[in-house]
């Protein structure tokens, strides 16, 4: 029989890097979650990704058991290593002072290794999403699309 679903936390975490310190802590802690085997087992599925930013969904069950889903890493972050630029290093006015470039390829990467945590079917629908976050950053993107071609 299925376990009965309590919480659903939402927590962005470094891979490889989760310890009980605030922000995991206090999130699993409130709900009853054994933070130690949490960190453990993220930490071991999330080697290959050591310091990259990572959302993770953790699914609480009534018996204070626990599942957990890792997303991809934002595309903010993805945009960024794609620039060249460090996080955080956005325009304050993206739509007067640009801040760096990509390509139009580095945007289909980004958009096929994004499309499972997307609500699209095409990966030109993906690329204009990614498009428009890199827009709202304040980077431009060279050349001209794939469809417009």
């Amino acid at each position: 029989m299925a376990k009965e679903v309590e919480f659903y936390i939402k927590l962005q975490v470094k891979g490889g890097q989760a310890n009980p310190a605030p922000p995991i802590g206090p999130a699993l802690g409130s709900k009853g979650v054994n933070i130690m085997e949490f960190c453990k087992r993220f930490n071991a599925q999330t080697q290959n990704q050591q310091g990259k930013l990572l959302p993770v969904v953790v699914t609480v069950y009534k018996d204070k058991t626990f599942d957990f889903v890792i997303k991809t890493p934002p595309t903010s972050v993805q945009l960024f290593e794609a620039a060249g630029l460090k996080p955080g290093d956005g325009s304050p006015q993206p739509n007067r002072k640009k801040v760096g470039s990509v390509t139009w390829e580095q945007v289909r990467t980004i958009a096929e290794n994004k499309m499972p945590d997307l609500n699209c079917f095409t990966i030109e629908a993906a690329m204009k999403m990614v498009a428009g976050t890199a827009r709202s950053m304040g980077i431009t993107i060279e050349g001209t699309p794939p469809w417009q071609k």
